[in-house]
């Protein structure tokens, strides 16, 4: 999804941005708490369950346990499904009161239904929103947001599977609702300092939009 550059910032259209991130609270009936996030065509369903009872040999004497579990749409996961689930779990750590819940755990578990690009970022938002939906006591809420640099060095926002396997780099910014400082970040392919801090700041601006789309859910479903 392309949007309209002005000078170094690209000016994001919050209705384009609403147009492609919708969120399913609730979407099953089990867990604690769970979420059906869409990014596009991307689709994640998170299911969130606890605190609950941890193994012995988990267990943290003074904070919960948060624990991820990524599934593919298809066979087992790899190398990169594990790397997904150790920067989600760092975001949801970072994001959870985990001291008041000592000597118990918080598993998230992520389900993708579909990749079309920005499946890192689904993940996370999937994550937060089933979080959100179970009650478990938050620092703050998250927003993550994908973008990639193409070969004209213009900057592609939640960008289709497509664009990021053409794209010159590939980045993942996490924002904290209470501060819109970054959280997280994660690139890959070759990127300049300057243009990583424009990609940075684009991105901040897409996050502080998506921020507005939480609490316009929040508020429907009150």
């Amino acid at each position: 999804m392309r949007f309209k550059q002005i000078g170094i910032i690209l000016e994001t259209d919050a209705r384009t941005i609403m147009e492609n991130i919708r969120c399913q609270p609730s979407s099953l009936t089990r867990p604690d708490g769970s979420a059906t996030f869409y990014e596009g065509d991307t689709t994640v369903v998170a299911a969130v369950y606890g605190p609950t009872e941890v193994k012995l040999s988990k267990e943290q004497i003074d904070k919960a346990t948060v624990e991820v579990t990524f599934k593919p749409k298809q066979g087992l996961p790899g190398c990169a499904e594990k790397a997904k689930e150790s920067m989600i779990r760092s975001t949801c750590e970072s994001a959870l009161l985990c001291m008041l819940h000592p000597r118990t755990a918080v598993n998230i578990v992520l389900q993708e239904m579909q990749d079309s690009g920005s499946l890192l970022s689904c993940c996370i938002n999937a994550a937060c929103q089933a979080l959100m939906n179970a009650g478990v006591s938050m620092r703050f809420v998250v927003a993550a947001v994908s973008c990639v640099l193409d070969s004209e060095d213009q900057i592609v926002l939640f960008p289709e599977l497509k664009q990021e396997q053409d794209a010159k780099a590939k980045m993942t910014f996490v924002f904290a609702s209470n501060s819109n400082n970054v959280v997280l970040a994660t690139s890959s392919g070759i990127i300049s300092p300057k243009l990583f801090q424009k990609c940075l700041i684009t991105s901040q601006e897409a996050g502080t939009k998506t921020f507005e789309l939480y609490r316009d859910w929040l508020s429907k479903q009150n």
